[in-house]
This record gives structure tokens, sequence and C-alpha cells, in this order.
């Protein structure tokens, strides 16, 4: 999914994202599990978020993302924070190219949900697999089954400020454990509001199947765990995944 005006609010409705556990949780698996490397891809970026909070930690990061308006922010961000050594390049994950191999693949923030089925998935994983040196990690989230089929389904979100409103309806996708986020927006305009609309769709899979597929694609699945949450896994909203390329 490639975002349009959606880009220029992101920051703004995820300010309530916790970043920084997300980035010290990456660092410790990393610490914990990795080959010792320095080399992070931040794969599906963002507006940089965390690409800006790597590189502070002393990661040579590249940010790969499908919108061009996502990058632009996200390098302003690590151009202002002086990460001007920051690599940001437009690609789609399910055809990653053209890079030298590296140390951690992270895809935060459930970006992989955008991914609506299996070949997309293990498309994506072939090409992690292929950009990894050896004991590298993959390292990403996604939404639970739980999350998708009962707290996103059928249920409407809203805040109003004075600056930026939104309602956003959660509906039933076109595939299983799949939901369609109906986005409207509106944005301070002088004395007057301009009005967005955006439809995304998300799927998920069973921890199960996110475990076959990374195990057909030759990594090795080492973690599966809640991180932030203190809820047993079937009902937790968040699942992350520690995955592992072995050496030879």
């Amino acid at each position: 999914m490639m975002y349009h005006h959606f880009a220029y609010i992101y920051d703004y409705l995820m300010k309530d994202v916790p970043y920084d556990k997300w980035v010290q949780f990456l660092h410790q698996s990393s610490i914990t599990y990795g080959n010792g490397g320095k080399r992070v891809l931040d794969l599906a970026c963002g507006t940089g978020e965390i690409s800006y909070r790597l590189a502070q930690l002393g990661y040579h990061v590249t940010g790969v993302d499908l919108s061009e308006d996502m990058l632009a922010i996200a390098q302003e961000k690590m151009e202002a924070y002086g990460q001007n050594h920051a690599l940001f390049v437009k690609q789609d994950m399910r055809s990653l190219h053209g890079f030298q191999p590296f140390d951690y693949i992270f895809i935060c923030v459930d970006a992989i949900n955008y991914l609506l089925t299996k070949e997309d998935v293990l498309a994506t994983f072939q090409h992690v697999f292929e950009h990894l040196n050896d004991g590298g990690l993959l390292i990403f989230d996604v939404h639970s089954v739980y999350k998708v089929e009962n707290l996103l389904k059928g249920n409407t979100f809203a805040d109003n400020d004075d600056e930026i409103s939104y309602i956003w309806n959660c509906f039933e996708g076109s595939y299983q454990h799949s939901v369609v986020h109906e986005l409207t927006f509106f944005v301070r305009n002088g004395e007057n509001y301009k009005r967005y609309d955006e439809d995304h769709e998300q799927r998920t899979f069973s921890v199960q199947e996110y475990k076959q597929m990374l195990v057909e694609c030759r990594l090795s699945v080492l973690k599966v765990l809640t991180a932030f949450e203190h809820t047993p896994m079937d009902q937790a909203e968040r699942i992350f995944f520690i995955a592992r390329k072995e050496g030879k």
C-alpha cells in the first residue's frame, strides 16, 4: 500500500506508538541473537521514526518504502537529527533488489500486513533471505488474528482535534483475516478544513502460517512473542517474530 495525503499526517496519528520501546526491543534482540554487525535495513520504513532512532544507536541504516512522500519525510527527519549518511530508496518489499547484504532487516508497525496473499509474504521473505548476511536477523511484527477479528472489524475510531480530525471505519476485507480501513480525515487549512479519503486493506495469518512461510524461505524461527503486552498469546493484539539466516 502506498500512502498519499495520509503520509503528511501519519506522525500525528501515530503519536502514541511507543517507538522508543520498539527500538529498544530491536536493539536488545540484535545483541542477543544477531551476528554483531551494524548494517540495518528498515523495510517499509514509513516516515523514519524507527530509522533515525536506530541511527542514533550507531547502526548504519538504509530505509526502503513504496511511498515517495513517506521517504521524503524520513530523509528530512534523518537530516534534522544529524544522521546524513542514511540512504532512503523507493522499492517494493516483494521485489527487493540491488543492495549489499544486511545484518538486520526490520519490518515494523504491522507493515507486513499490507501483503494480502501468501505468495506476497513468501516473495518478501525470500528477498529478505537473499539480502541477509549469515547470522543475520529478520524481525517483524503483525496484527494478530484475534485483533483483526475481534477489535478491528466492524468498529469505528474517531478523534476530533483543532488541527486534524479523523473517522476510521473498519470493514470485512476480501481475504480471510483481512480488514479494510476506510479513512476520512480533515486537516485545517487556514479558517477551513480540507477533507481527504483513503482506503487501506490489511491481512494477517496465524502464527503457525507465518512460521511455516519463514521455514520455507530457509529462515530459522528463533522466537515468537508479544513484546510489549502482558497478555496470553491468543489474546495479544500484536505478535513479534525473530528469525535468523543460519550460516553455511
